[in-house]
């Protein structure tokens, strides 16, 4: 990581000695973990300079870096030889992952499943974490759970648990195929539960990467998902609709626009939720479609481009298109108490 942010100049500030890197605060250190991920050409950099001395040996162990996975996975399961991590893009993984010098219980604490963001990598034959790991304060109702609980039947049936990487890109034989149970109809309590995992992910993104008036239009579009019946949150992954919430909205309102503030691109959206940019912009067009979305849609607009954005204000009046912020008060009054406009421009 010294050599990296040498590299790359993440930190600004002067840091003379691996130890000195070592010293920082978390925080810090994941800023240049990141960016090694984003630059994992530089892993060959290190071993061909070689500025730590290290032997051959060692530097093998560097080289095998570069089958590092990174996104966000539940920690699922606390078994006898390793920790389960469950990948939350799709098709589910089952990770056995090693802890560090701290049992994952003392890190993340002893209640599971955790939501974390953290990067796994291969160190000897085994798969241990990078030693940084952000974790989410998001709670797992029963119908999370069982959703979990079923991938992660799926990932050991497709992949087993694996314990090395790279993983085999080859698929378990099949098993024989067992007669299918009829689903309970779904309860309003895994509904809740649903909403909540998704609102939860959403705020967690707004709050670090746009604002709250985002964050608002992205809640009250998930709440009005989670009202549906049946509501689509029931099927398939919750980051996967959080991203595509966030992705609707800021499609509504021209975040990929770099002219914008804030502006961020769709696919760094996926990046963000650990889903693919298919599965994004599947969910997005799902919702988009569902709702009738369109861009500059005065109700998914945010509220302080609500004054420029000119689908608020041209209405029909006695069978002719105008702005009605030119209309008379009365015009502008009767428009607002059917609710077609915001406020009564007269009145500002």
């Amino acid at each position: 990581m010294f050599f990296v942010n040498h590299r790359l100049k993440v930190i600004p500030n002067k840091i003379a000695t691996p130890e000195e890197f070592a010293a920082l605060s978390p925080e810090v250190r994941i800023k240049v973990r990141d960016a090694l991920n984003d630059n994992l050409d530089l892993i060959e950099s290190f071993t061909a300079e070689n500025p730590a001395h290290l032997s051959d040996d060692e530097l093998d162990i560097v080289r095998s870096w570069r089958h590092v996975v990174t996104g966000k996975f539940y920690v699922f399961r606390e078994l006898k030889k390793y920790t389960v991590f469950l990948s939350t893009t799709s098709p589910t993984i089952a990770y056995g992952v090693l802890p560090l010098s701290q049992p994952f219980e003392e890190v993340i604490g002893p209640n599971l499943p955790v939501l974390t963001q953290t990067v796994l990598f291969p160190f000897k034959g085994v798969i241990v974490y990078d030693g940084l790991m952000v974790s989410y304060s998001i709670s797992f109702g029963p119908g999370i759970r069982r959703n979990l609980n079923e991938h992660f039947k799926e990932a050991k049936l497709s992949h087993g648990i694996v314990t090395s990487l790279p993983m085999s890109k080859s698929s378990l034989p099949p098993k024989a195929a067992k007669p299918k149970k009829i689903s309970k109809p779904t309860s309003k309590e895994d509904k809740d539960d649903s909403l909540r995992v998704v609102i939860g992910l959403i705020d967690q993104f707004c709050k670090e990467h746009l604002n709250e008036e985002y964050a608002v239009l992205c809640r009250e579009l998930a709440e009005k998902l989670g009202r549906k019946r049946p509501s689509p949150l029931l099927q398939g992954s919750p980051n996967a609709w959080a991203s595509g919430i966030v992705r609707a909205v800021g499609w509504v309102n021209f975040l990929h626009d770099k002219s914008q503030t804030p502006y961020m691109r769709a696919t760094d959206i996926d990046h963000y939720f650990g889903t693919s940019s298919s599965s994004g912009a599947a969910k997005s067009a799902e919702i988009r479609k569902m709702f009738k979305m369109h861009q500059l849609d005065p109700s998914w607009c945010l509220p302080s481009s609500l004054d420029d954005n000119p689908m608020v204000w041209m209405l029909q009046v006695n069978g002719f298109m105008m702005d009605v912020r030119n209309a008379p008060r009365e015009v502008q009054e009767i428009a607002f108490n059917k609710g077609l406009i915001p406020y009564i421009p007269a009145d500002r």
